[in-house]
C-alpha cells in the first residue's frame, strides 16, 4: 500500500507570497518578510501582533514546510528572515550560496504521537510495550510529515526506526506536505494517530497527545534562524534582534517552544 501524498495548505500562499491570514502591506511602513516553517504559525502570529504594536512595521509572515519556503528563498523569493524546523534546510541554503547572515539555533520542541480528542486510545509513550501499529486499528494510516524533507517527517522517520516500528508502517503513512497538513488529518478524523510536534498538539483543541517519543529516538527538534536578505534593512535588522529577545522567547515558550540557551 503506497504512502498518501496531501496537498499542501500553504503552496498558494508561497507562491504567491502572501500567506494565509496576511494583512495588506500598508506602503508608508517597513515591511519585513518572514519565511517561518509552519509550525510556528501561532506563535509566530502572536510575536508578530506584539511586534507591531510597538513598531512602525508591517511584518509579513509565509508559513509553509521548511523545505518548501527554503526552495523558494533559493529561486528568489524575496524573504528577509528564515526560520527552519531543522538545521538541515538551513544548511542546504547555504550550499545554494544564498546569503545567510546572523545565523543563530532559537527554539526548540518535541515529537508526539496525536490523536482526536475524543479517541478511545489510551496513553502510551511510542517505543514502550504498546506498540503504534497495534493502535491503528485494519487499514487505517498513521498522519506525517512527508518523511524525506518535511522537517517534521524526517524526525517521525528517525524515531518510528529507532523503536523499530519503522518496516510495519512505512506502508502505511499518510503523508502531508508539512506538519499542520499532517495534523489536519488527524483533527477530521480521517487519521486515528499521527506524529507532530508538541507545539501543535497544544495549538489544537481537536486533538490530544497520546505520549512524546524519546528524545534520544531522533535528532534534536532545533529551529534555526537567519537573515536571507543579502541587504538587509533597519527593521530586519531590528526584528531579527527582537527575535531572539526575552520578549519574543517569552511568547514563544507559553506556545509550548523551549528556547535554545546561547553559548
Amino acid at each position: 500500500m503506497a504512502p498518501v501524498q496531501l496537498s499542501c495548505f500553504c503552496l498558494l500562499a508561497v507562491a504567491t507570497g502572501l500567506p494565509f491570514g496576511a494583512r495588506a502591506a500598508d506602503d508608508a511602513k517597513a515591511q519585513v518578510q518572514v519565511y517561518a516553517a509552519a509550525s510556528m504559525t501561532n506563535a509566530m502570529d502572536q510575536a508578530i501582533q506584539s511586534y507591531e504594536s510597538g513598531h512602525d512595521v508591517n511584518i509579513v509572515p509565509v508559513y509553509a514546510s521548511s523545505s518548501t519556503l527554503a526552495r523558494q528563498i533559493a529561486s528568489g523569493a524575496p524573504a528577509d528572515v528564515y526560520i527552519s524546523a531543522n538545521e538541515q534546510w538551513m544548511n542546504w541554503l547555504e550550499d545554494q550560496n544564498v546569503a545567510v547572515s546572523q545565523r543563530l539555533d532559537l527554539l526548540a520542541n518535541r515529537l508526539v504521537l496525536i490523536a482526536p480528542t475524543q479517541s478511545h486510545i489510551a496513553d502510551f509513550t511510542p517505543g514502550g510495550e504498546t506498540t503504534i501499529v497495534s493502535q491503528l486499528g485494519d487499514d487505517r494510516r498513521l498522519s506525517v510529515g512527508e518523511t524525506s524533507n518535511v522537517p517534521a517527517g524526517i524526525y517521525a522517520r528517525q524515531a518510528l526506526q529507532s523503536i523499530g516500528e519503522w518496516e510495519a508502517l512505512e506502508s502505511r503513512l499518510a503523508n502531508g506536505d508539512n506538519v499542520r497538513a499532517a495534523m489536519a488529518l488527524v483533527e477530521r478524523g480521517e487519521a486515528p494517530l499521527g506524529i507532530v510536534y508538541e507545539t501543535d498538539a497544544k495549538a489544537s483543541d481537536k486533538v490530544r497527545e497520546i505520549g512524546a517519543f524519546p528524545d534520544d529516538s531522533h535528532d534534536p527538534i532545533t529551529y534555526p534562524l537567519a537573515v536571507v536578505n543579502p541587504e538587509p534593512s533597519d527593521a530586519t535588522e531590528a526584528f531579527r534582534q527582537w527575535l531572539a529577545g526575552d520578549d519574543a522567547l517569552a511568547i514563544f515558550s507559553r506556545y509550548g517552544f523551549t528556547p535554545v540557551e546561547s553559548d
